[in-house]
Parts: C-alpha cells; sequence; structure tokens
C-alpha cells in the first residue's frame, strides 16, 4: 500500500491502500489514515481540558493522564507507577539489567537509544549543539541545557536541607545525599558502595584494570579522563590554576588547594587519636599508621616495611643508586628533593631556621628540631629491644643494628658489610687512596678525622688526658 503524490487519473478505479501526497506505502489501511493526518496536519483528536489537538486518539488518551495524574502502568517490582506503557518498559530494564542498544564500535550496552545516541558521539567527536553565547559546544542537548543556566544564572531545584540551589536536577540529588548519607550505587565486586553513578564507574576500573583514556602524544594509558587532562599538561607545560597570593602556577587545582594552606595554615584534617591537624589527608593517613603500627608498603629487594609510599619510592634508591634531582650550581646530585633544597643553601648561605633559644641558624628545619632537643633533652626515638632513647631517628636505627646485626651497607669493591654508612665511607678510602683530612701545619693527609686530631699534637706538643 503505497502513499502516492500524484492524484488518481478521474475515472481510475483505485483499491490499494496509498495516500494522495507522498509515495510511503502501509501495510494497513488504519496505518495509511493515520500517516495522512500527519501529512495533511490534521489533528481530529482534541483534549477538552485545555483544547490542544493530537493526530491520534491514543496520543490524547496518554495526553489526558497530565490533568487526571492517572498512571494505569505498575512495575511489578517496586511496584512504581507510569502514565505510559513505555515509561514503564524503559523502567523496568533498571530491576532487569536489560541494555538492548549496542554501541557498533565498542560494544558497549544502554539502557535507552538516548543514551546509546549520546555515547556513538564520544567515537565520532561530534559535538552538534552549541551554546549561543560563548559558542562552547555539546554532544547532547541536555548538556547544553544545563550550560544555558550558567549564562542565565537559572537554578531549577532546590535542597530542601539546607535551601542551596542547582541548575540540574540531577546536581540536586547527588547533593542531598551528602545530607541522607544515601550511597544507591553498589560494586558487585567488593561491595562498596558510592553516592554518583560517576564514582563507581571509576572504581570498577580498579578491578577491571581497564584504562579507557589515551595520550596521543605517549599512548600512556588512564582509567580517569580528569587524569589524562592533567597528564597532558606534562606535556605542554600549561599551569592553569595560579595562586592569587604569590602568583606560583600549578596544573592540577588539587596541587594549588593544598598549596594556598601554605598561606592560610589552614590544616582542616585531624587525627582522632591525638586531635594533630594536617594539611593534607596523605599526611593524616601517613600519620595515623603510627598509632597503629601499619606498615604497607615493602621493598621488594630487602623486605624493609614502610608506613608510606614516599618513603618506600625513596628508600629503593639506596638499591638502585638512583639520584634524580642535581645542583643546577655544582652538579651534585640527590636522591630527596628535600636534600637538594638543603643542599642548594650551602651556595646561597641560607638558613632560615632559627633556635628561639640561642638564635643559632640552620639551613634545614630537621637540622634545627634535632637542635633543639639539646635545649629540652628530649629523646622521642626509643629502642623496643633495650628501651634506650635517641634524639636523632638516625642514631635509633643505628643502634638498632647492635641487636639485629643487619649490615646494609655493602663496600662495591670487597663487598665487606658494615652496619653505618660513615664507616663504609671510610672503609672505601682504604680502595680510593682518598685522604680528606689534611694538617694546615705540614700539608701531610689523612684518610680519618682521628688521626689527623692525633698527627696535630706532634706540633702543638699536646698530651691527652
Amino acid at each position: 500500500m503505497a502513499c502516492i503524490q500524484e492524484q488518481t487519473q478521474v475515472g481510475e478505479t483505485n483499491n490499494s491502500n496509498k495516500s494522495n501526497d507522498c509515495e510511503n506505502s502501509f501495510s494497513h489501511q488504519s496505518h495509511l489514515t493515520k500517516h495522512e493526518k500527519t501529512s495533511t496536519g490534521r489533528k481530529p483528536h482534541q483534549c477538552p481540558e485545555c483544547r490542544k489537538g493530537f493526530t491520534r486518539k491514543s496520543s490524547l488518551t496518554v495526553h489526558e493522564r497530565t490533568h487526571t495524574g492517572q498512571k494505569p502502568y505498575q512495575c511489578s517490582e517496586c511496584w512504581k507507577s507510569f502514565s505510559q506503557k513505555s515509561s514503564l518498559t524503559l523502567h523496568e530494564r533498571t530491576h532487569t539489567g536489560h541494555k538492548p542498544y549496542q554501541c557498533s564500535t565498542c560494544q558497549k550496552s544502554f539502557r535507552f537509544s538516548g543514551s546509546l545516541i549520546q555515547h556513538q558521539v564520544t567515537h565520532t567527536g561530534q559535538k552538534p549543539y552549541q551554546c549561543s553565547e560563548c559558542c562552547k559546544s555539546f554532544s547532547s542537548k541536555s548538556n547544553l541545557s544545563v550550560h544555558n543556566r550558567t549564562h542565565t544564572g537559572y537554578k531549577l531545584s532546590q535542597c530542601s536541607e539546607c535551601c542551596k540551589s542547582f541548575s540540574s536536577k540531577s546536581a540536586l540529588s547527588h547533593h542531598e545525599r551528602a545530607h541522607t548519607g544515601q550511597k544507591p550505587y553498589q560494586c558487585s565486586e567488593c561491595w562498596k558502595s558510592f553516592s554518583q553513578k560517576g564514582s563507581l564507574t571509576k572504581h570498577e576500573r580498579t578491578h577491571t584494570g581497564q584504562k579507557p583514556y589515551q595520550c596521543s602524544e605517549c599512548q600512556k594509558a588512564f582509567s580517569q579522563r580528569c587524569s589524562l587532562i592533567e597528564h597532558k599538561r606534562t606535556h605542554t607545560r600549561q599551569k592553569p590554576y595560579q595562586c592569587s597570593e604569590c602568583q606560583k602556577s600549578f596544573n592540577q587545582k588539587s596541587n594549588l588547594t593544598r598549596h594556598e594552606r601554605t598561606h592560610t595554615g589552614l590544616k582542616p584534617y585531624q587525627c582522632s587519636e591525638c586531635q594533630k591537624n594536617f594539611r593534607h589527608r596523605s599526611g593524616l593517613i601517613n600519620h595515623e599508621r603510627t598509632h597503629t603500627g601499619q606498615k604497607p608498603y615493602q621493598c621488594p629487594e630487602c623486605q624493609k616495611i614502610f608506613c608510606d609510599k614516599s618513603s618506600l619510592t625513596q628508600h629503593e634508591r639506596i638499591h638502585t643508586g638512583l639520584k634524580p634531582y642535581q645542583c643546577s650550581e655544582c652538579q651534585k646530585n640527590f636522591r630527596h628533593r628535600s636534600g637538594l633544597i638543603n643542599h642548594e643553601r650551602t651556595h646561597t648561605g641560607q638558613k632560615p631556621y632559627q633556635c628561639p633559644e640561642c638564635q643559632k641558624s640552620f639551613c634545614d628545619k630537621s637540622g634545627l628540631t634535632q637542635h633543639e632537643r639539646i635545649h629540652t633533652g628530649l629523646k622521642p626515638y626509643q629502642c623496643s629491644e633495650c628501651w634506650k632513647s635517641f634524639s636523632k631517628k638516625i642514631n635509633l636505627s643505628t643502634h638498632e643494628r647492635t641487636h639485629t646485626g643487619q649490615k646494609p651497607y655493602q663496600c662495591s669493591e670487597c663487598w665487606k658489610s658494615f652496619s653505618q654508612k660513615s664507616n663504609l665511607t671510610v672503609h672505601e678510602r682504604t680502595h680510593t687512596g682518598y685522604k680528606p683530612y689534611q694538617c694546615p701545619e705540614c700539608q701531610k693527609s689523612f684518610r680519618l678525622k682521628t688521626t689527623l686530631t692525633r698527627h696535630e699534637r706532634t706540633h702543638t706538643g699536646e698530651k691527652p688526658s
């Protein structure tokens, strides 16, 4: 049954289901009748409440429910009701997990055809919806609508708890969970719950190992889009986040936020055990392990364990010999960035840390902290074996080796081992012949400082008591 544009000739008999307006064909007379109404624009079915017209009676019936509030289609799983059968069908997929719409490019499945259409744009890169105000483009009409509210200032939804307003209903829903504590999205692998679906999706990648976002410059892959965006700045050198206080720039907003606390002195993270405050959450997590004794990071080389990852990374350089930080003045290399910063002060002569007791200055904070214990007598590092206390952590570490017999410092020349690094340094001079201590009187050189001290007495005539 075809719908043809040409009028039938006078006197001809037309027994087929064809329209006089176009070339569409139909298998049933009723379908042709409905089609003809859309072609002619005729809307014979009118709502008695608001006088709105419809081409089909079924469309009028569905519309009338907006006035009556009738919802005849009920979900057998959760008893939620709907005014249209199609809405019920879409809803039921949340229970069955049925996703009939599949992307032909990556085989990802979706519950709704609209979701598939929006997803397919991520492959083409197409953004057909453009903001008339700032010309920014979007892949979906809904995203454009939400964006437009940033120009108009219109905020559609308001939180009944705190009266905060939001430009989209979804943003309000996410916010309300901060009050209710609701976490409706649960990981099927470890049962961890999340307040937002996007957070669950990101979390699930920790189980699957999926890294869908790849850098076009170096092909490095990431599990999160924001991580890729931040990574790309390492290639472009872009630092879009600037501190309003000192104009220092950062490539990540989180780094700027942490930096700003150095100006404000804000320490928002507090230990529930001892009430000590920290600027960064990572600092709090590492500190809490001093209470629990937890040390989750282990060196694969010597099995030594650490309470934080950065300490393990720094320790591993002992085995690899890696010294990534170089002084621009004398090209000396350092394992740790803090070591380089402290070293650079030997060139500038800067000593920013001053003892409030005796006004002695130090080039690094740890030097000041250790010095202050001379005044306080504090010895915070205690041996768990014999309870002997020390003012410096390194002295405790050295002492503990007298109990364990551990000798981690080994000579690369003869493989002799030592419990202290200073002993290894002195020993290595027997191989190199290096004699750094010189007598100012006769210029004779010595490997050990104690040997120089004894030698100097031959000039002074001093006799040690």
